[in-house]
């Protein structure tokens, strides 16, 4: 069963930083980051591929970094300049032939 564990949320004021960590138990293809503020739908923020190639969204370009080591089967996302709305459960996802994969969440709460 594949499992990804994600690690590194927490209570930050507005402009500054915190690194989320995301082990897989295997080797994925494509991970991501996706957050989902209260009551809002669970929306991309950044994935990469083995090879490296990203995505990001508009909202945080250029403030946040995608980063992975295939080795560790660890993806990072470095947030910096962080906002309020940035607030959120931050979720890792990996798709594995045709299921897609889910950690637990992990909060990250940005105060003005």
């Amino acid at each position: 069963q594949v499992q990804l564990v994600e690690s590194g949320g927490g209570l930050v004021q507005a402009g500054g930083s915190l690194r989320l960590s995301c082990t897989a138990s295997v080797s994925i293809f494509s991970m991501g980051w996706y957050r989902q503020a209260p009551g809002k739908q669970r929306d991309l923020v950044a994935s990469i591929t083995t090879s490296g190639r990203t995505n990001y969204a508009d909202s945080v370009k250029g403030r946040f970094t995608i980063s992975r080591d295939n080795a560790k089967k660890t993806v990072y996302l470095q947030m910096n300049s962080l906002r309020p709305e940035d607030t959120g459960v931050y979720y890792c996802n990996g798709g594995v032939g045709h299921s897609d994969y889910w950690g637990q969440g992990t909060q990250v709460t940005v105060s003005s």
